[in-house]
């Protein structure tokens, strides 16, 4: 067992692979199929591609304001390979990796950034709750997702991710004490990338960690390597069968980088240096397991060059299906996915934007 033997605040981070892709941890090695490590892979590249096709579209003019995951692949696909079909996945914004591996169409999530109420749409089979700007806020969603499966009798797990600034918002302290209170079958992700948008992390709490503030509600919290998608993977594995088997939620802090700005609305360079900046692209999570399947004889650098010229094409083609179908949706789909159906309240605003729309008053 890796997470009941950890001390959030006196043991060191876990990690399986060092930075050159090595295994420095074979007694926590994960089993993982082969193919599975390669659609790991696979989805770890496509998520770089399709985020840097993404800023591109942004700074051309042709998608709104984006949020760049570059960096945070391991963090996001380690720990939801580890789910199951059943199990729910609650994002933030900045979880493509994750959203892509279980299954979420890169087309829904550029509709989203383009301004298409169609990308927050999901079928109750995808079990994906819709991106969330407002910081932690989905978590008490989460753990209410939590709560609904003990009720039900039902044995899925929610995994839930927020970044280190989150930490600090008052909905992260209320959904992991409710969560710790009513043992709920939730795994909480950190995805610590060392700022929250200009604030460096020691500079939001004094905690030596941030798994540690598990403490306080009374659950258990480890600090792990998030740029090695095997101790991710490993971690969360052993933290989604805890959930599945009653024993409630785990928080597992992330460690990881975000090599790119917080959003496009933002300039990395004012506060942080670029020697910080290029000491973690040296720990690139797409470059450390590319190595380690190279090394374990299933993967190859001639493969790794055609699929990149596949994804390229295939993302190119997907963005301007999402040019064509445009922003343009119906009015309805902005007002009744709230909830199951429609409070009098919402009814009241559809109405009136409608009346609006056709040349009323409002």
């Amino acid at each position: 067992m890796i997470i009941d033997k950890f001390n959030p605040l006196e043991d060191e981070m876990i990690s399986v692979l060092d930075k050159e892709g090595n295994i420095i941890r074979e007694d926590i090695l994960p089993e993982i199929e082969d193919n599975k490590l390669i659609d790991m892979y696979k989805t770890m590249l496509l998520t770089r591609i399709a985020d840097s096709k993404a800023l591109q579209y942004q700074r051309q003019g042709r998608m709104l304001t984006y949020a760049p995951n570059k960096g945070q692949e391991a963090a996001q696909i380690g720990s939801v390979a580890a789910t199951k079909k059943e199990d729910w996945l609650v994002p933030a914004f900045r979880e493509l990796g994750a959203w892509l591996y279980k299954g979420a169409s890169l087309e829904k999530f550029y509709l989203y950034w383009y301004g298409n109420e169609e990308g927050s749409g999901f079928s109750e089979d995808e079990r994906i709750l819709p991106m969330v700007v407002p910081i932690a806020s989905q978590l008490p969603h989460a753990v209410g997702i939590g709560m609904a499966s003990n009720i039900k009798g039902e044995k899925d797990v929610t995994l839930a991710y927020v970044g280190d600034g989150g930490t600090s918002e008052g909905e992260f302290h209320e959904a992991l004490n409710f969560a710790g209170v009513f043992n709920t079958p939730n795994v909480f992700v950190i995805q610590n990338n060392g700022w929250a948008i200009s604030l460096p992390r020691h500079k939001q709490t004094a905690s030596k960690t941030l798994a540690q503030k598990a403490i306080a509600y009374g659950i258990p919290g480890i600090q792990v390597d998030g740029n090695d998608i095997l101790a991710m993977y490993a971690v969360t594995k052993e933290a989604v069968e805890r959930a599945r088997d009653g024993k409630g939620p785990t928080l597992i802090e992330a460690v990881t980088y975000r090599l790119g700005a917080h959003t496009t609305s933002d300039d990395p360079t004012i506060y942080r240096k670029d020697e910080e900046v290029e000491e973690w692209a040296l720990k690139d999570p797409i470059t450390r397991f590319q190595k380690y399947l190279i090394d374990k004889g299933i993967w190859s650098k001639e493969e790794d060059e055609k699929l990149r010229e596949e994804y390229s094409d295939e993302i190119t083609k997907t963005f301007k299906k999402v040019e064509k179908i445009g922003s343009d949706t119906e009015l309805e789909n902005i007002f009744k996915h709230t909830y199951k159906e429609m409070t009098p309240n919402l009814e009241e605003q559809y109405e009136s934007q409608k009346k609006y729309f056709e040349g009323g008053e409002k």
